[in-house]
């Protein structure tokens, strides 16, 4: 605590009366919608979890005692999800860089900034699985379903990220490009890319390791990658190579998060 130059020692920050009320207002509002939903999500029923102990046991068992007699296929269709999570990324990425710097409003006009953002809100609005049902129909199965799905999901989600970190730079390097006579692609390119590109990087990296895991998913609704091989021995209760696949998705996903992380401390 910081004393004053008279010796004295400031009192402490305290709330109004209005805040105090606020907050107790919306934190009652939690509590009180929390207590009311104890019975629509069925939280009354937890002691079913112990009525069939017998079953749980086995299939526990099964689980903990995983078989990796087909590792080369489930490593291989691991391989195939990451890449479904790669070139999503990557395409959304190129889709929203152009929607990030539409919907800034230090940068666009309000006519444009209005119906991108609308866009944006709607691909991140629609679940990833609804779009991939959509692209199964549209192109049957297959990894292409899982990599457009995920394109457009993601592409909204980064458009808007990309938009909120555009409109907090700083304004000193874009007036200096605009003071040399820059048109404005000039003032983009050379006042606005080199300060928003390292965050843009660490959001992109952050949602394809997001994406590693979506892709899996996207596999029980025939997308390809090792969710449909995942799917089909769930279906066989062949519990024994769920737990292997799940071990081979875990170890990729940690390796993935792993490699992310070294590249963001490198840009950050």
């Amino acid at each position: 605590m910081s004393i004053a130059s008279d010796g004295t020692i400031p009192k402490s920050p305290s709330k109004s009366a209005g805040a105090w009320a606020l907050d107790i207002l919306v934190w009652g509002g939690v509590a009180a919608v929390l207590i009311y939903s104890i019975g629509d999500v069925d939280l009354g029923n937890l002691g079913r979890l112990f009525e069939n102990p017998e079953n749980t046991r086995v299939f526990a068992a099964q689980l903990l005692n995983p078989d990796f007699t087909d590792w080369k296929i489930f490593v291989e269709k691991m391989w195939e999800t990451v890449q479904i999570a790669l070139w999503g990324t990557f395409l959304a990425v190129f889709a929203a860089v152009p929607m990030g710097l539409a919907a800034a409003r230090n940068v666009s006009p309000g006519w444009v900034v209005t119906p991108v953002r609308l866009l944006m809100n709607l691909l991140r609005s629609i679940p990833d699985l609804v779009i991939g049902l959509l692209f199964v129909v549209a192109v049957g199965l297959g990894p292409l379903p899982g990599v457009l799905a995920i394109a457009l999901n993601t592409s909204g989600v980064l458009a808007k990220l990309f938009s909120e970190a555009v409109e907090f730079i700083d304004k000193g390097p874009v007036e200096g490009v605009r003071a040399t006579g820059g048109t404005g692609l000039h003032e983009i390119v050379w006042g606005i890319i080199p300060q928003v590109a390292p965050l843009w990087t660490s959001f992109a990296l952050y949602r394809f390791e997001s994406n590693s895991r979506s892709a899996t998913v996207l596999g029980l609704i025939g997308a390809g990658g090792i969710g449909q091989v995942l799917f089909d021995r769930m279906n066989g209760f062949a519990y024994r190579d769920v737990s292997a696949i799940v071990i081979v998705v875990v170890i990729a996903v940690t390796l993935i998060d792993m490699l992310s992380q070294a590249m963001r401390k490198r840009l950050l």
